[in-house]
């Protein structure tokens, strides 16, 4: 088994998630993500810790999605912590992600906010 590419920077978390989600790779997938990472999805609720977003996007990726890559915002970066953003190319809403830098230099999401739709009035 090859070892997966790492992101050396925040953006590369992005173009490295839609790769493996275009190949099917859940667990690569999951290896974007810090150990207890938290993911605000399903819409409405949160999947935690690494193993449990390496079974969601099992599920997810069960139906053969095709995911294109959006261009990025741009990266808010605080020592080891980033922001990293991207609108959606329908326009609605936001996604965003807290990353932070691991012990060897790489980035792994923190936080994920997959899908944001603000609320309507």
């Amino acid at each position: 088994m090859t070892e997966n590419e790492k992101a050396h920077k925040p953006e590369d978390l992005t173009r490295l998630f839609v790769q493996r989600a275009n190949d099917g790779d859940a667990a690569g997938i999951a290896a974007l993500y810090e150990e207890q990472a938290v993911m605000a999805y399903p819409p409405g609720s949160t999947t935690v810790g690494r193993e449990a977003i390496r079974e969601l996007w099992d599920q997810v990726l069960a139906n053969r999605p095709h995911f294109e890559q959006e261009p990025p915002l741009p990266t808010l970066i605080s020592g080891d912590i980033a922001l990293t953003a991207t609108p959606p190319k329908d326009g609605a809403g936001a996604r965003a992600q807290v990353v932070r830098r691991q012990p060897d230099g790489t980035w792994q999401r923190l936080l994920d906010q997959p899908e944001f739709a603000p609320p309507t009035r």
